[in-house]
Formats: structure tokens, sequence, C-alpha cells
């Protein structure tokens, strides 16, 4: 019987609000030991900040993480899944996007969670998991 995101996935995620500070946000992934933040507007996901987008949107330009807000290095569209997707299907949007993770919504599109490959490690058997990383890590083709 396939596992659904429900089963797997990672609940009480630990969210940022978009203006709080870059140096607010590298505070709280040091303190949980993340890399990676949904950004949360009351209860919806408006976008996600991870530990590069602060280093490459945000400190090699320059800004200033004691003013500058999450909103200004998150990025905005953010992929999802519904907490009842099939675990296998998931894995194959994350290989196909070249992603590691997707937030998890419930039927409101409401944050209920965050899935990851270990995650899904727990699903689908190690090696498709491992195929996936390996096209997740290729590089994207230049345009």
């Amino acid at each position: 019987m396939a596992q659904t995101i429900r089963e797997v996935m990672t609940r009480d995620v630990e969210v940022i609000g978009p203006q709080d500070t870059l140096r607010d946000a590298a505070e709280k992934m040091r303190s949980l030991n993340v890399g990676a933040l949904p950004v949360c507007a009351a209860d919806r996901v408006v976008g996600m900040l991870t530990d590069r987008d602060i280093v490459v949107r945000a400190i090699a330009l320059g800004m200033d993480s004691a003013v500058t807000t999450v909103e200004d290095a998150m990025t905005g569209n953010v992929q999802f899944c519904y907490e009842e997707d099939d675990a296998m299907g998931v894995l194959a949007r994350m290989r196909d996007m070249q992603v590691r993770r997707f937030i998890v919504v419930n039927e409101d599109e409401r944050l209920v969670g965050i899935v990851s490959l270990g995650d899904l490690s727990q699903a689908v058997s190690e090696q498709r998991v491992g195929e996936a990383l390996e096209h997740i890590s290729e590089s994207a083709p230049t345009v």
C-alpha cells in the first residue's frame, strides 16, 4: 500500500515572518539546526528561506543582515504538496523539479508540515531516493 505524505512528513515546523530580519532567521536556523524555514504571514505560506538564500541573495551583495528582511531574500514561488499526496509521486516531483524539500499543506492550503528527501526514505526504497538525489544534484542546463 502506498504511503501518503502525512505518514512521513515532519510536523510542528518552525516558521519565520516576511518582516523578520535575516539575522533573526539565521539565528533561528542555527538554534534549530536547519537550513530552511517556511515564511508565513498569518497561517499562509508566502515563501521559503534557505541558508543559501541568505548568503547568495543578501550577504554576497553586501546587504546588512540586521536590517534586511526575510522578504528581500526568500524564494516566493514555493513548491508544495498536499498531506494526502502519494509519497512516490512527491519524490518524482522533487526529482523533476530538482528540489530537496516541499512544504506540506492541508486541503485549505494551510501549512501542516515539511517533507524532505530524508523523510521520504521512510516510505520509498533507498535506491529510488538515491536516484532522485543524484538527479537533483545534477547541474541544471544553462539557457
